[in-house]
């Protein structure tokens, strides 16, 4: 009996705890800017709000090219707010199909559960 309370306990402690904790909902986390001339800057806000109970941190962002340069808000978005992150991707010597990734480390939890990184993509294709 003794085991089964325990047990009680420690899954509502760890129920709680999943609550209060940021959570990002964005509005869409890929954009296709379709097809594009080589030299052509695409820029794309990626919007989303802190459905959590706790303010959202974004602590890091890293682009997997140093043609995609990322802009953030550095202060805490409290729950319930909207904010945005501003993508701005260079094409210059980028002929063909292309996709790139921004990765997002914060304390946030993710839709999955988990927690750690969160990924955007732009995506598309640079003509000559």
């Amino acid at each position: 009996m003794k085991k089964i309370i325990g047990a009680l306990i420690l899954t509502f402690f760890i129920s709680s705890i999943s609550f209060a904790q940021a959570i990002f909902e964005f509005e869409n986390d890929v954009y296709d800017f379709g097809k594009v001339k080589d030299g052509e800057k695409v820029t794309h806000v990626f919007k989303f709000k802190n459905v959590g109970q706790e303010p959202l941190q974004i602590l890091k962002i890293d682009a997997s090219c140093g043609c995609t340069q990322p802009e953030w808000p550095k202060t805490p978005i409290e729950p319930g707010q909207s904010s945005e992150i501003k993508v701005v991707f260079d094409s210059e010597n980028r002929v063909g199909v292309t996709s790139r990734q921004i990765t997002i480390q914060s304390n946030a939890v993710l839709p999955s559960g988990a927690t750690g990184r969160y990924v955007l993509t732009l995506k598309g294709e640079v003509t000559p």
